[in-house]
């Protein structure tokens, strides 16, 4: 992105990223911590040794201050867009300052012609047994619907819809593979 673009294009992303997670402060996947069941497996270290949440465009800007409590740092991750960033943690943190992914997490969201659409990520397979104990059915319907509520929201804004479509790119290029 460029210098211009980026300055004009910010408020507005951040608003629609500050909505979207909004929408899912409190909710989780199930009424109960979902965590308990896996041993928090979404928040553990991958084979590498690191784990991480891609974040959306300009959602680095919640992380720029140090948060008490909150052990983390930005990793420079191209996936998603040119200039992304990831939020590498320690494995827990505060659930005000998760990133839109980690809230998201084990759906994401499909953009489509007609709205959001709160779907089984593909990326959590391995991780969450909610997926194959039920999947979408498991899911405390309140939560599948603020997913695709905040869909909506990041599809009202071109930047953030546009990684929502990488996004959709990156997941094909996976099953490709």
């Amino acid at each position: 992105m460029g210098t211009v673009y980026r300055l004009w294009a910010r408020p507005g992303v951040v608003r629609a990223l500050r909505d979207a997670r909004d929408a899912l402060q409190t909710l989780t996947p199930l009424v109960k911590n979902c965590g308990r069941l896996c041993g928090a497996a979404c928040c553990q270290p991958n084979e590498t040794g690191e784990n991480g949440m891609l974040l959306y465009p300009f959602e680095e800007t919640f992380y720029h201050k140090p948060i008490e409590g909150f052990a983390f740092h930005l990793a420079q991750d191209d996936r998603l867009y040119k200039g992304g960033k990831r939020l590498v943690c320690e494995g827990s943190c505060p659930r005000e300052h998760r990133p839109l992914a980690c809230r998201l997490f084990p759906l994401r969201i499909r953009p489509t012609p007609e709205g959001a659409v709160a779907e089984l990520d593909p990326r959590a397979w391995c991780l969450c047994p909610l997926l194959e104990g039920g999947g979408l059915r498991a899911m405390d319907a309140r939560f599948v619907e603020a997913v695709r509520q905040a869909g909506e929201r990041m599809m009202q804004n071109d930047t953030l819809l546009e990684a929502l479509y990488r996004e959709q790119s990156l997941l094909d290029e996976m099953r490709r593979l």
